[in-house]
């Protein structure tokens, strides 16, 4: 793999720019374009939509396709928490603020279904 993968949960200063909010899933999953594998242990309200976390997991591997390198994402909704709450996730899996979550619907885009293509070699040239 090449690029980091930190987890949020697990690193004080991401911790801290969470929540002074320098940091958000937005800026996380821009990161993953360019020197990130992807979005890692962070923890959202757990009342976000299904349709949600399946737009999220599709950016990511639409990052992946487009950049031929692997990515992945552990996103974990904590039920009965709002923003900005701590999840504490014990050991070395650490404490997670919870993030605030886009609000704007992935419903329709996540219905039409469909497949990721294998990655486009032609756009290197």
């Amino acid at each position: 793999m090449s690029g980091a993968f930190i987890p949020v949960s697990e690193d004080i200063g991401m911790i801290e720019a969470v929540n002074n909010g320098s940091l958000n899933l937005e800026k996380l999953e821009a990161m993953t374009a360019i020197c990130s594998v992807g979005l890692d242990m962070i923890a959202i309200p757990g009342d976000t939509p299904a349709s949600t976390i399946a737009a999220m997991i599709a950016d990511e591997a639409a990052i992946g396709v487009i950049n031929n390198k692997t990515t992945a994402v552990r996103i974990i909704p904590a039920k009965g928490t709002n923003v900005g709450d701590m999840v504490e996730f014990g050991g070395l899996l650490g404490t997670a603020p919870v993030m605030k979550v886009n609000q704007n619907s992935s419903a329709a885009f996540i219905a039409r279904g469909g497949r990721i293509p294998a990655p486009i070699h032609s756009f290197k040239n």
